[in-house]
């Protein structure tokens, strides 16, 4: 069995002062650096549809409007090694057009090499999608990808 077109061909991070933030076409996934031997306890974490707020023994390390809606019952959060919280949320929108250009509203937004190689990683994905039988995950991408790339549908099978 093959392995998902997220792990085979990398993901594009965007680094925060916290950690870093990255996406594929159905999830946004959060990594928070945290003091060594970090507890569960320590942390306070809401996930609502377009809200996050993370704290860490009382601090304040991560809170505002989402960039778009994710779907609430989906998310989860995880501390891993008791150095790593590891977010995961669950688009609403989960097509190739949808691409997160910042985390919050107006904050931790990628700088525009980083979103146009996001937008790239994105439509690929969305071709494997449509494509499951060829590999993808070596391929590059150039000319009309933003918005989720050129639409095939209207072409005769």
């Amino acid at each position: 069995m093959s392995a998902p077109f997220e792990e085979r061909s990398g993901v594009v991070p965007c680094g925060t002062p916290w950690g870093r933030w990255y996406q594929t076409l159905e999830e946004v996934f959060i990594e928070v650096q945290v003091p060594p031997g970090t507890r569960a306890k320590d942390i306070c974490c809401s996930l609502q549809s377009q809200h996050i707020a993370l704290s860490v023994r009382g601090q304040d390390v991560l809170q505002g409007k989402l960039f778009d809606s994710t779907v609430t019952d989906e998310g989860t959060w995880t501390l891993e090694d008791r150095k790593l919280i590891q977010i995961v949320l669950m688009k609403t929108n989960r097509d190739a057009g949808n691409c997160w250009t910042s985390l919050l509203e107006n904050e931790y937004a990628a700088d525009p090499w980083v979103q146009d190689q996001m937008q790239r990683k994105l439509t690929l994905e969305r071709f494997q999608k449509e494509n499951p039988g060829f590999d993808f995950s070596g391929a590059e991408i150039s000319g009309n990808y933003s918005k989720g790339g050129p639409d095939f549908s209207s072409l005769e099978k």
